[in-house]
C-alpha cells in the first residue's frame, strides 16, 4: 500500500494536491474540477474519503 502511495504521489510528495494524476482521480471518480482543487480542498476530501482511499490503496497493491 504504501508502495503504491509513494509512487502515484512521485513528483509531488510534499504538495499532493498538485499531482495531476491525484487531481484527475479526484475529478473523475467525485466530479471536483481538478484546476479548483486546492490545498484545504485536497485534505478535506481526503479526510472525509479516507475509508474508499484506504480501500483504494489496499486493491491498488494486490493487483501491482
Amino acid at each position: 500500500m504504501l508502495r503504491v502511495l509513494w509512487r502515484l504521489t512521485r513528483g509531488y510528495r510534499f504538495n499532493p494536491w498538485r499531482s495531476p494524476y491525484l487531481r484527475w482521480r479526484m475529478e473523475t471518480y467525485w466530479g471536483f474540477h481538478a484546476e479548483q482543487i486546492g490545498f484545504t480542498d485536497f485534505w478535506r476530501f481526503a479526510w472525509q474519503r479516507r475509508v474508499d482511499l484506504w480501500r483504494y490503496l489496499r486493491w491498488a497493491g494486490r493487483v501491482r
